[in-house]
């Protein structure tokens, strides 16, 4: 309380004491000092603080999920597809695929080690052995060249005839048979066409590589023109006197 100089009572020579009136912001009401000294509606004011700015921020995210998405939006989203996944490449045909036993021969005809060619309608009406090596000179296809021409009288016996193939070219095949003395005709076939027709054309793997070449195989024609029997991916011992036997069967 504070006292007020105020107008001096004209009965008196004292001055009158009068209590200020309470201005905002100085003076809390009784019911506000009694809230303001309860600790809980602290805490209740704050969580009122609380829920409602989190109400707020919920109403803004609705507003902004529930926007409708323009037509040159949903065009743009859609043009960038996810990129395609790689098409795997289609694997080499495998060995033995296009040409089965019981099948009719595909004709062929090639250009031969001295020169000259050799196809398939020159041994008509007989037995024919194939046999597709992969390299000319090499350890394991000069040892199958070799035993070929070994048999080759006893094949001829048997009354087949017998014929080698690889992609090396003419003059690769006459050294091969210059040097080893082969007796048996080598055909070459440096586009493929043959190799590929009688399956002898596919992957190759070598050291954890794989590569195209040629797989090791040998035909057998019959006398019909058609394939009597199939090698594949042939192990050079011994095998051509199995060939041998099974041509004598025939």
């Amino acid at each position: 309380m504070q006292i007020d100089p105020g107008t001096p009572d004209k009965n008196r020579d004292s001055f009158i004491v009068e209590p200020l009136k309470a201005t905002k912001g100085r003076r809390m009401s009784k019911e506000s000092r009694k809230k303001s000294s309860n600790p809980a509606s602290y805490g209740a004011a704050a969580g009122n603080r609380v829920a409602a700015a989190a109400k707020k921020v919920a109403k803004k995210t609705t507003a902004k999920a529930a926007k409708p998405v323009s037509a040159k939006a949903a065009v743009a989203k859609a043009s960038v597809a996810k990129p395609a996944a790689k098409t795997k490449a289609a694997a080499p045909a495998a060995a033995g695929t296009g040409l089965a036993e019981g099948a009719k021969a595909p004709a062929f005809k090639l250009p031969r080690d001295g020169g000259g060619t050799v196809s398939l309608a020159d041994y008509a009406g007989k037995k024919l052995v194939l046999f597709f090596y992969p390299k000319a000179n090499t350890p394991g296809c000069t040892k199958e060249a070799i035993d070929f021409t070994r048999l080759s009288k006893d094949f001829a016996a048997a009354g087949a005839a017998v014929l080698g193939v690889s992609a090396d070219s003419v003059k690769a095949q006459d050294n091969f048979r210059d040097k080893h003395d082969l007796t048996v005709p080598l055909g070459s076939d440096e586009t493929h066409e043959m190799l590929e027709a009688y399956g002898a054309w596919g992957e190759k793997s070598l050291y954890g590589r794989k590569f195209l070449g040629i797989i090791r195989s040998t035909v057998l024609i019959g006398a019909d023109g058609r394939v009597a029997k199939l090698w594949r991916n042939v192990k050079v011992d011994g095998h051509a006197d199995a060939v041998l036997a099974v041509a004598r069967a025939l």
